[in-house]
């Protein structure tokens, strides 16, 4: 009898525990809603915006491409079937949406993900993400104003000498779309490892002793990221092997700093 007793109010424990555990996650899961809710609102409102513009914007996109031709009528865009302008333009909108409404996006990632952190990670999350958004646009800039005109009158150049080439408008898209984002995400490099470093999860140490995987990955994502010329691989592998540097200092910077911070935290406590 007496162990039958013992164990009622451990049995009833666990079960306490399983219904926070169950509570908790039911409160994770509408939280979650509600910031997908909050994001989607965000993005249809932002898509509704870039759609009145979606030609404006498009013609954005073109111009690289225009200032590249050497002849203007090479920068004029064609498609093979009636459908394809409207999907192209459908797209452009969207990116430009994901664009626009990327503050309000990143926003709400944070208000998901905060509440489950410490204190001093929060410190070190929330200037990540704002310099996160920073990086992007400076990475799809500096593809937009000096990659594409390049890289574009480059291959121009050579199709010009055997053939006259008539460009399609799903192709062109796909191709600037895909070079803008990569650069994009590229420059977030020392975004992320200086996150890391300041996690604790990553030092200088470790991206200096793989420095030679890092510089064959380079080649290897400017070879996947960019049209099959030399020239504009080089133009994201050597800003890509700079950020890698970038990444080391400041890597370095913030591991020493919170070494010495440990180490202060240890002597107080000895």
């Amino acid at each position: 009898m007496s162990d039958s007793k013992g164990l009622e109010p451990r049995s009833e424990a666990a079960a306490q525990s399983l219904q926070d555990v169950r509570m908790s996650f039911m409160s994770h899961l509408v939280e979650l809603r509600r910031r997908v809710m909050f994001s989607f609102i965000a993005l249809v409102i932002a898509f509704l915006i870039c759609w009145n513009f979606a030609p404006q914007l498009f013609d954005f996109l073109l111009q690289p491409l225009i200032k590249a031709a050497p002849e203007g009528d090479l920068a004029n865009m064609h498609n093979t079937d009636l459908a394809e302008p409207f999907f192209t333009l459908l797209k452009t909108a969207i990116l430009a949406a994901v664009f626009l409404a990327s503050p309000v996006l990143l926003f709400n990632i944070w208000q998901f993900v905060a509440p489950g952190l410490y204190p001093d990670e929060k410190r070190a999350a929330m200037p990540f993400v704002l310099m996160g958004t920073v990086f992007f646009f400076i990475g799809a800039s500096f593809c937009y104003y000096v990659v594409i005109p390049f890289g574009y009158a480059f291959l121009l150049g050579f199709s010009l000498d055997v053939s006259n080439p008539t460009l399609m408008i799903k192709d062109y898209f796909t191709l600037t779309t895909k070079l803008l984002l990569g650069f994009g995400m590229v420059f977030e490099l020392p975004v992320v490892t200086s996150f890391l470093s300041a996690m604790g999860l990553l030092t200088h140490r470790h991206l200096i002793q793989h420095w030679r995987i890092a510089v064959i990955a380079a080649f290897i994502i400017a070879a996947i990221l960019t049209p099959p010329d030399v020239i504009t691989q080089l133009m994201l592998a050597a800003p890509l092997l700079l950020l890698y540097g970038l990444s080391i200092l400041s890597a370095y910077v913030i591991t020493t700093r919170r070494e010495k911070r440990l180490a202060r935290e240890l002597a107080e406590l000895s």
